[in-house]
This record gives C-alpha cells, sequence and structure tokens, in this order.
C-alpha cells in the first residue's frame, strides 16, 4: 500500500501515468498525491483520519460505496463514486463529478445524447455515470458491450451496426501503452454521428482518428479530466471555480502533452528548425533518423547499403511507433516517413503536425542515401500531396531557422487554446 503522503489525493490500483496532480496543483492545491491501492487496503486506508478527501478512479468507483455513510443524491442515482470528501463527523460523504466532466466534454465535441441510439463499450465505474447521464439527457435508446456479457458481449456487435448514432468508449481499450488499437471499425456504423472517449492518453487514440477521417464529430477524455477535477475541487474546498478554468488549465494540460512533429522533403531544414524550436521551448527533441542510427549502431547510409530501402523503412517504422509514445517532445522526421501510411496514426495520436517547406532548388543532399543523384523534383511531386495530407500546418523555411521555430510555436500556442474556447467564459452545461 503506498504510505500516507498529503491529505488529498488521488486513489485507483494503477496511477503511473496520471496526470491528475498537476491538475489538482493548477486549481490551487499542490497537496495531491497518487495513492496504489489493492482492493483488500481500501478499507484500511480510508480508515486513516489524516486524509480529507480523495479522487477515485479505475477499478473503484463502485468499490468505495459501501465504505461511504452518504452518497451525493446525484452519486446514489448513478451508482458510481470518483470524489470522497471527509465529513465533520470523520465519515466519507460520495459525491460523482465524473457527470459534470461527461457533460462538458459532450458539449465540447459537439455531442448531445438527446434523441441518440448510443452504444456504450464497457460496464465499469465511469460507464455508470455515462449510461445515467444519457438517460437524464434523453437517449432514445441505451446498450452497453462489455467482456462479461452483462447486457451484451462483443460478440453481440453486429446487431448494433445499422441503429447506432452514437458511441461512448469507456474501457482502457486503446489507451498508452497499448495504444493503436479499437474495439470497433466505425465505417460498420452507417448512421454513426458521433464519437466520445474516456481515455486521455494518447490525446486522439485510434477510435478517435477513426473518427476524424471521417468526419465524425468526437471529443476526447481530457475535457473529461479536467472539468472533473474542478468540480472536485469545489467539494475538497467548498468554493466555486470559475469554469474559466477548465480552459486555462485544459490548454496548458494539452501543451505540455503534445508533440511537437515535423515533417518535409530531405534537406528542408527539419533538423535545425526543431533544434531552434528545442531551444525557444525547452523541450527535448528527438531526431528519429539519429534514433535509428543509435539502435542500429550504424549510419543511414550503411542502413541502406546492407538492407535497402525496404530494411530501413521497417526499422523507421518501428521507431516512430515507439518515439511517438512521448509526451511533450519535439519529433524531428526523415523525408520519407510519410512513404508509409501506418506511420501516421502514431504521429497523429499525440502530436501536431508542420510540414517545413523550402523550394527544391534550395534542398540539401548531404547525408542523404535517396537524395544523391536523385531527381528531387521527381521525388517532391510524389511526397508533396503525403506531406500536405499529414501535415496540420505549413510553415515556409525561408528565413532563420529561429523565425521558423517562432512561427510553429506561436500557431502551437493558438492552437492549444483555440482547443478549449468552449470553456473561456463562466457557464454550466
Amino acid at each position: 500500500m503506498t504510505p500516507y503522503q498529503t491529505p488529498f489525493g488521488l486513489i485507483g490500483r494503477k496511477l503511473g501515468h496520471s496526470i491528475s496532480p498537476q491538475i489538482h496543483a493548477a486549481l490551487g492545491n499542490p497537496q495531491y498525491s497518487l495513492y496504489e491501492l489493492e482492493p483488500d487496503e481500501l478499507p484500511v486506508f480510508l480508515a486513516d483520519p489524516r486524509l480529507k478527501a480523495l479522487n477515485v478512479t479505475i477499478p473503484y468507483k463502485i468499490d468505495v460505496i459501501p465504505l461511504c455513510a452518504s452518497l451525493d443524491p446525484l452519486a446514489e442515482a448513478i451508482g458510481s463514486v470518483n470524489t470522497l470528501v471527509r465529513q465533520p463527523d470523520g465519515t466519507w460523504r460520495g459525491y460523482n463529478t465524473d457527470a459534470y466532466g461527461l457533460r462538458c466534454m459532450m458539449r465540447a465535441g459537439g455531442l448531445s445524447f438527446d434523441g441518440a441510439h448510443v452504444l456504450v463499450l464497457g460496464n465499469g465505474g465511469v460507464s455508470q455515470t455515462i449510461q445515467a447521464v444519457a438517460r437524464l439527457d434523453g437517449c432514445a435508446s441505451l446498450d452497453v458491450l462489455d467482456l462479461s456479457g452483462t447486457q451484451y458481449s462483443y460478440a453481440d456487435l453486429p446487431r448494433f451496426f445499422a441503429s447506432t448514432t452514437l458511441i461512448v468508449n469507456a474501457t482502457p481499450v486503446g489507451m498508452y501503452p497499448k495504444a493503436g488499437v479499437s474495439l470497433v471499425d466505425l465505417t460498420q456504423f452507417p448512421a454513426l454521428r458521433g464519437v466520445a472517449e474516456v481515455i486521455y492518453n494518447p490525446a486522439r487514440t485510434a477510435l478517435l482518428l477513426q473518427a476524424k477521417q471521417l468526419g465524425i464529430p468526437c471529443a476526447g477524455g481530457l475535457t473529461m479530466l479536467v472539468a472533473q477535477a474542478k468540480q472536485a475541487a469545489e467539494h475538497f474546498f467548498g468554493d466555486p471555480i470559475d469554469d474559466g478554468k477548465i480552459a486555462e488549465i485544459g490548454a496548458q494540460m494539452q501543451r505540455d502533452a503534445e508533440n511537437i512533429v515535423l515533417i518535409g522533403m530531405p534537406g528542408s531544414g527539419k533538423t535545425v528548425i526543431g533544434q531552434a524550436l528545442g531551444s525557444l521551448t525547452g523541450r527535448t527533441v528527438i531526431d528519429l533518423d539519429a534514433e535509428i542510427e543509435r539502435q542500429a549502431g550504424k549510419p543511414i547510409p550503411a542502413i541502406f547499403a546492407e538492407s535497402g530501402e525496404a530494411g530501413f523503412r521497417a526499422v523507421e517504422t518501428e521507431v516512430c511507433r515507439a518515439q511517438s509514445a512521448n509526451r511533450g517532445v519535439i519529433l524531428v522526421t526523415g523525408g520519407g516517413i510519410v512513404t508509409r501510411p501506418e506511420n501516421a496514426a502514431p504521429l497523429r495520436s499525440n502530436g501536431r503536425i508542420y510540414q517545413i517547406c523550402r523550394p527544391v532548388e534550395q534542398l540539401s543532399r548531404e547525408g542523404r542515401p535517396l537524395s544523391v543523384g536523385a531527381d528531387l523534383n521527381e521525388m517532391a511531386a510524389k511526397r508533396m500531396p503525403l506531406y500536405r495530407a499529414l501535415a496540420d500546418c505549413q510553415i515556409e523555411n525561408d528565413r532563420t531557422p529561429e523565425a521558423a521555430a517562432e512561427m510553429i510555436w506561436r500557431d502551437f500556442y493558438a492552437y492549444t487554446c483555440a482547443e478549449w474556447s468552449e470553456f473561456e467564459h463562466a457557464g454550466n452545461p
């Protein structure tokens, strides 16, 4: 059992990647710790009188209910508790702030339960909240799939293809470190009008990436996490917090977590701009080509000579997938990263992608096996559509590396602020 550290914190079974302490520190409470507990440790831990208030996550949102002397009416109606507050008599009162967070997430994504035919994946504690809010907010129908088949199992999925208009993933499937997988293929749902995802790491799961690709409105879990924490902090201390804090904290959390990815033709200046951007922001710069050389123990020209381009590209894809799992770094990619479609999802999952543009006649060929002796105009003709399709923003490298780095950082800052504009002004959903 994790020993006592502070009077406030989060209890759960595996909490290694939680960002709740950072969120609560931004809300004004630095005395917030992570407490990893086994199921049989819950009663003893909660009996510690030094604890004042706690958040609850997987898998204890239902398990803590018998340990509460009282429940807020909403938590009682939902049957799930994610916030505990010590009462003057020493007992615990349970609250559910996930409902508030869920409604904020839905609103931010332009989604609504009203009139929707909802399919929920998973039947744990957060699923109980989703089911209750869906009913309260007027869904037309609600079906739940889970491994145990409490209502339906995943083998029953085909029966919902035609009718489902809203899918909500309430499972950890697709969460880091097992990112890149999804329980469903959205192309099988012809009536689908929205997708909601409670996972926040990575920022864009395989489910959300497919929704975006298909043009289906969608919402990710960071909004829910920040908003529920804001309401939990209100219960902790009894003071209201303006909704504008959701925008302020959410944008900063997103800014800290998302990668900046540089793509572009060989010799376009990605490396020097990446270095300038690292100096400007203090972020770690990861050069994928350098990482390939480090792992292979040999320079890239030698890899090409021994394994050919196909062998090099296979290694590049492995390195791309591994390094894209980082958070808050600058990823400098090789010019050919776009030639394999499977590299797109890892880069997009937690990054904003910038194409570095430079006229072909100004591209450097030095140390680039495919550029030496190649027709760069022909290479550009093939690759430019791929760069444009992958990039979120294009940056002209027509001045100094420092100027390009400043343009990228200004865009990245504006982008993260815009993502949270829904909560810039107070007002509850």
